[in-house]
């Protein structure tokens, strides 16, 4: 499933494609999501009505990652390296499970800051 994430107020549009996972699946049942952002380093995260534990839990992820983090019921998108971060490897705060991949240029949320407000939907 294709998908949109914008940031309104950067006039910052990506486009992002979730995977076939059940995890994946069942974000698409919540969509559209509307949220106000965290950052913790160069990951963006906010909570989402999803209650599930980790399918294929990942303790590293690649920039452009697209992930659900059971802890804290939060859509993760990671462009770079968090306070976790070590030799150059991307860390979740804990385990994720990788749901898909920003197909636009992952660079582009270092604009983002926290309290922004972020709308992902269904691709149309």
């Amino acid at each position: 499933m294709n998908l949109v994430i914008e940031f309104e107020t950067l006039d910052l549009r990506l486009e992002a494609t979730l995977n076939d996972s059940d995890t994946a699946s069942a974000l698409s049942g919540v969509l559209p999501i509307e949220a106000s952002v965290n950052l913790w380093g160069d990951e963006i995260y906010f909570g989402v009505d999803l209650f599930m534990d980790n399918e294929k839990s990942q303790e590293t992820v690649e920039i452009g990652d697209l992930a659900y983090w059971p802890p804290g019921n939060a859509f993760c998108i990671f462009f770079g390296e968090t306070p976790a971060s070590l030799d150059g490897q991307i860390k979740p705060a804990s385990a994720v499970t990788v749901i898909g991949r920003i197909e636009s240029d992952p660079s582009l949320l270092k604009r983002v800051t926290s309290g922004e407000n972020i709308t992902i939907r269904r691709m149309i």
